[in-house]
């Protein structure tokens, strides 16, 4: 990612290609291989905050060929961003954070191009899902099938009331394929998974946040601010600490107990000789606020 002077000059270089959009004193809009994937960096304060947008309101944000491709692309450019702390997954569409997959784009694909498909899909997900920095999910209003899935491959989910959840698929005499028969029952229980995917039923924001498949639920519209709230504590944490938190708590569900102890030694002992714990101690000690830099 280029630096703030660069993509300014840009803009005003007609000559030279517009990589970036001056989108407003806070965010920069970066370009993407999809017109319906926007991805979005906060600037000032705020930097190192990233908010990827669904844009595709023909079709309530359905996830066709092109918008897994910007999906693709996106998560490969926030992997390889190093300055990259907090991503948010949110929809421009009003009342909808993602439908699922494109129907009728499906029905036009080979069983063999669906089978493609989908592979593809899950594979983009589990690439959200191993991202090393914290994925928020904002959702507003409807999160079905594959936009569920999506939901689930991130760390956090924040819903407002009006978000309606679920994974309908077996009413298309189908099952959830990009991760949701094994995504949700590691949050909400086998028993829970099982009868939200056997009927299909579709639950509410406050139902899904008593069941734990949400973090928060919040009133309709709040959503945004409220992952905002979550990604800017995140932020001002040490930056490498919070990947190796992350690491040491998805890998270690993976094993046994001590499988995973081991591998929360391994974690904290590639912290023990950073500058940032160094700045920790002292910003402690000076009774000030720590300047991390992620070294």
């Amino acid at each position: 990612m280029v630096a703030f002077a660069c993509a300014v000059k840009s803009l005003k270089n007609s000559k030279t290609p517009q990589l970036f959009r001056l989108h407003s004193v806070r965010t920069f809009l970066l370009q993407s291989a999809s017109e319906s994937v926007k991805l979005q960096k906060l600037t000032n304060s705020d930097s190192g905050i990233i908010e990827v947008k669904l844009e595709r309101p023909s079709t309530k944000n359905a996830i066709g060929k092109d918008m897994l491709r910007g999906l693709q692309y996106t998560f490969e450019a926030v992997n390889r961003d190093h300055s990259a702390k907090v991503l948010m997954i949110c929809s421009s569409v009003p009342k909808v954070f993602c439908a699922g997959a494109d129907l009728k784009e499906r029905k036009t694909m080979s069983p063999s191009e669906v089978q493609d498909f989908v592979h593809s899909l899950r594979s983009t997900f589990s690439d959200l899902e191993a991202l090393q920095v914290p994925t928020v999910a904002v959702i507003e209003g409807t999160a079905l099938g594959g936009g569920l899935e999506m939901a689930l491959s991130c760390d956090l989910r924040i819903c407002g009331e009006g978000a309606l959840l679920g994974l309908p698929e077996t009413g298309l005499a189908i099952i959830p394929g990009a991760g949701g028969t094994q995504r949700l029952p590691r949050l909400v229980g086998k028993s829970v998974a099982k009868e939200l995917i056997f009927t299909g039923r579709k639950i509410n924001g406050r139902d899904a946040f008593s069941m734990g498949l949400v973090n928060y639920c919040v009133p309709a519209g709040e959503a945004r601010v409220k992952a905002l709230e979550i990604a800017r504590e995140i932020n001002q944490k040490g930056p490498l600490a919070i990947r190796m938190a992350k690491r040491a708590i998805d890998q270690g569900l993976e094993v046994d107990m001590n499988s995973g102890l081991e591998l929360e030694e391994e974690c904290y002992e590639q912290l023990l000789h950073t500058q940032d714990r160094l700045e920790g101690l002292a910003a402690f000690a000076e009774r000030r606020t720590p300047i991390y830099r992620g070294k």
